[in-house]
């Protein structure tokens, strides 16, 4: 089976921080998590390969990939207009476009806040509506920071199940985070970044049962990273 998403001998660089990833995949149906400290990398990693970022060397390929910050934003419309707001750029016909995002503001529990405006939704329901509004134009692969960063527990289940939906829909999730707990509920994999070096990749039992570096074991275990 061939990955949705490959990136091969990526270098960047910004003041005296240089990240460097030679090999990366996704496959469709999995959930990848990239894990590491604050100041690892995560989300330059995410960026470049979201082609939000140019590599300095190296290359990404791959289907169509939607990227979703740590805060998404909203435009000064209503729930609705935002959840549809995609299909339209993409030249769906508006009356298709809203009745496609009304269904899956449904789905995911927000249709009742559908001619609100945006910015009245609390903090869970913005990364819920940012992630269907993502999911309704179809991309192959997922890129995600943090999106459960700030949420309480109940919205955080609520998006990692959208999440395991978009997994089991046959897409590519990458997911960045620091969140050992996340990352055990989600990842059929993981990546472990640390100062921008790739320190350990592999499956996500295996990872948390014996990781095989030491900075790995550190991180794990809440000590200080040397």
């Amino acid at each position: 089976m061939s990955p949705v998403l490959q990136a091969q001998g990526l270098v960047h660089r910004y003041g005296d921080f240089r990240l460097e990833v030679p090999h990366l995949e996704v496959y469709a149906g999995e959930i990848l998590a990239v894990l590491g400290p604050s100041g690892s990398g995560k989300t330059t990693l995410l960026r470049l390969l979201a082609g939000l970022l140019s590599p300095e060397e190296g290359q990404v390929e791959g289907g169509f990939r939607a990227y979703l910050p740590q805060t998404p934003p909203l435009l000064r419309r209503s729930v609705l207009e935002n959840a549809a707001f995609g299909l339209l750029l993409r030249g769906v016909p508006r009356h298709q476009a809203r009745a496609r995002a009304f269904r899956l503001l449904e789905e995911v529990g927000l249709e009742g806040k559908a001619r609100q405006p945006a910015h009245l939704l609390s903090g869970g329901e913005v990364v819920r509506l940012a992630l269907a509004r993502t999911l309704l134009v179809g991309p192959a692969v997922l890129l995600l920071d943090e999106p459960t960063a700030s949420l309480d527990p109940a919205n955080t289940l609520k998006v990692e199940a959208m999440l395991k939906e978009a997994a089991e829909g046959g897409r590519g999730v990458i997911l960045a985070t620091h969140d050992l707990f996340q990352v055990r509920r989600l990842a059929h994999r993981v990546v472990f970044l640390f100062q921008g070096q790739v320190v350990e990749e592999a499956p996500a039992d295996r990872f948390f049962q014996s990781p095989r570096d030491s900075r790995s074991q550190a991180f794990l275990e809440g000590r200080l990273l040397p």
